[in-house]
Order: C-alpha cells, then structure tokens, then sequence
C-alpha cells in the first residue's frame, strides 16, 4: 500500500509497505481522501512539539472500512466512514468532564500513533465516525478542521448574538467562519492576503480588514461603534495578536487561541481585569465530529469550495511543495488514495 510517512525533520518519504491488520476493537479503512493540516507541515518542519519520529501523517481522512477486528459490532464492511483523530483513555479528570481532547493520556492518530496517510489505515471503533454513503469523501474528509472550528467556538461560546473578528483567513479562518456563519453570528476576518480575503468573502464575512493595509482596531471600532467584537478567534498563532485582541475586545468579551507559538507574548493584565475577558485555549476536538457530519450531510455546512486542489497519494511531494512554496493558492489540499 501507499504510505507516506516522516522519517525524521525535512525527510518525507512515499513507499509501498505492507497494509495492517486491525487487531481487537479496531477496523481498517480504505482511505479515500485526507487532507493536508498545517500541523503535518509543521512535523515535516521539525516545529510540531507532540510528534514522534519515524511517522506515518495524516489525522484528516475518511474511506471505506475494509475489515473488522475482533469484537466490532457497530460498523459492518462497506461502511462509509470519517477518522476522529483523538485517542483519549477515558478515565483522567479531562475525559470525566466531558474535555477528552485534552486528555492526560492523549494520543493524536498522525502524531502520538500511525496516521491517515496511507491506502489501509487502522484505528480504535470509537474513532471512525460512520457517514452517509451520499456524502462525498472528499467533503467527509473536512469534518476534521471543521469539528476543530466548532470546539474553539464551543470554547468561547459562541451564538448568534456575536460578532466574532477571526485573525487569520487560511484553513483555520475559513473553517472558523463556516462553522460561526452557520450559528448566525456576524463575522470579520483579517489577514494579510487580499487573495485569501476575496476566498473569505465568497464563504460568507461580512467585513473583511486588510491587515497590511488597515488597522484592524480602526476598522473594528468604525464597524462596531466603539465597542468591539464579543468573540476573538486567533488562527494565526502570531504572539502579537493576542494582545491586539485584548485591546479590541468588547467587555465581556471572549477570546480563543487555535494558533500557538513558543515566543512569549505581551498581554496587559488591566485589559483583561477591566473588561472581564475570558481567554481560552482551544485543542482538537471534543468529540464533535458526529455532529459536523449531521451538518455536512444536512447541508447546514457546504465547505466543498475548500478543496482547492488534489494530487494522487504517490504524489505527496509535490503536494507539499505546494503548500510550502505558494501558500497562497491553496487552502484545503487533499490527497487521494
């Protein structure tokens, strides 16, 4: 079968080994589709803190379950089916209150243990998440970023009486917006590429801010008559946006952190004490794939336009080249198995 698969930093490698068997409680799947995340860029960087070298990406895929390991009663052969990618013990205090993808034993298929990225994947019952067969692979394939769009808009509780300003209009953003659009709130998105910003219009912003060109402050306070939005989503990871978010920021206001770095960051303790902010991190998801896949199947969410190219799985490198030397013609790139 087709694996690909990083040995070690800068070294990715497409090889042929030989499929897995699915052992007690699991099921192998014939992958389809799975998507590119930033998170496998960064393992191929060396950048990704969680990875475990040799390992085999992909934590975005969906298939068709091939065969049953022992004990299996509730997916049958033939089965259409999206991968969830948290593996959780169910037990520590996280996974007793309902945060298992924050789970003291995490493990994270395509970083901690085997991934995606390869013709038969294996993986826990629990985690292959049954689909409709009428929804395409290739959108079930999205339920992944999507359900981590809802997770940090759970996080910071997000309804349609927000106004929800989204740093950031790659995957993240974008999916960000889809998710908050769909609960009804009102969104602004920046970033520094018109292109992407054009992209953000067409999936529903209703104010889009050229941060190269605009002050993000300005215009949110032009737009919002001086209060600020009362949702701050950070896909960027960029450390000086958080303490922009602490300046924008409605009272009361709530701000989600999806992006990370190692740099410190300055954040003023009287912003956050004055307004009463709320300041959350926001990792995976919980569980909140079955309910994505309700939307897409519903058609609440049509996130096809995403997909904004595909290459054969053997061609995994020019993929990455892609995403790696002309960021800005892609967002969603997927390859297919």
């Amino acid at each position: 079968m087709v694996t690909i698969s990083v040995r070690e930093p800068h070294s990715l490698v497409v090889d042929e080994r030989e499929a897995p068997k699915p052992g007690p409680g699991e099921v192998a799947i014939r992958v389809q589709r799975a998507g590119i995340c930033g998170s496998d860029m960064h393992i191929l960087h060396g950048s990704n803190p969680f990875v475990v070298y040799p390992r085999v990406i992909g934590h975005e895929f969906a298939g068709v379950i091939e065969a049953l390991g022992a004990g299996v009663s509730g997916l049958a052969i033939g089965d259409h089916v999206v991968a969830d990618p948290v593996i959780s013990c169910g037990h520590c205090y996280p996974c007793r209150i309902g945060r298992s993808n924050v789970c003291a034993k995490l493990q994270v298929i395509g970083v901690h243990r085997e991934g995606g990225f390869r013709s038969v994947a294996v993986v826990p019952e629990a985690n292959a998440v049954k689909v409709s067969p009428k929804l395409g692979l290739d959108v079930a394939a999205l339920a992944e970023p999507l359900a981590v769009a809802a997770n940090v808009l759970w996080r910071t509780e997000c309804t349609s009486e927000d106004v929800v300003l989204i740093y950031g209009a790659g995957t993240v953003g974008i999916t960000v917006l889809q998710v908050a659009k769909m609960r009804g709130a009102r969104c602004i998105i920046a970033d520094i590429d018109a292109d992407r910003l054009v992209r953000a219009k067409e999936f529903g912003a209703d104010v889009v801010i050229n941060s190269r060109e605009q002050s993000v402050a300005e215009v949110v306070a032009s737009e919002l008559d001086g209060l600020g939005p009362s949702v701050v989503i950070d896909g960027a990871g960029i450390p000086s946006l958080l303490e922009e978010a602490c300046q924008v920021a409605a009272p009361a206001g709530r701000i989600g952190l999806l992006g990370f770095s190692p740099a410190p960051c300055n954040i003023s303790q009287q912003k956050i004490v004055s307004k009463e902010l709320t300041l959350v991190g926001s990792r995976l998801n919980r569980r909140f794939i079955p309910e994505v896949v309700s939307w897409l199947e519903s058609g609440a969410l049509k996130p096809e336009g995403m997909i904004t190219q595909s290459f054969d799985a053997r061609d995994a490198r020019a993929a990455f080249d892609l995403i790696e030397k002309h960021p800005e013609q892609t967002l969603k790139v997927q390859l297919v198995f």
